[in-house]
């Protein structure tokens, strides 16, 4: 059985006041969908950031003497 409830990452604050505001259900799932698109489009600009200083460090590391 599927529950109606909106699947969250974390326990958020925002998504706990987005259920206490007086609006309807469809304007509700809408601004709960907004929320987890920005985290998503935000996780992928973190991934994105930290991927290219990784490559950025590999490609510039200077070669040490190695006795």
């Amino acid at each position: 059985m599927m529950n109606s409830k909106p699947q969250v990452k974390f326990g958020s604050v925002i998504y706990d006041k987005l259920n206490t505001l007086p609006m309807s259900t469809i304007e509700r799932q809408a601004a709960i969908n907004a929320m987890r698109d920005a985290d998503a489009l935000v996780d992928a600009i973190v991934w994105v950031t930290r991927k290219v200083e990784q490559l950025g460090a590999f490609l510039f590391l200077k070669p040490g003497v190695k006795h």
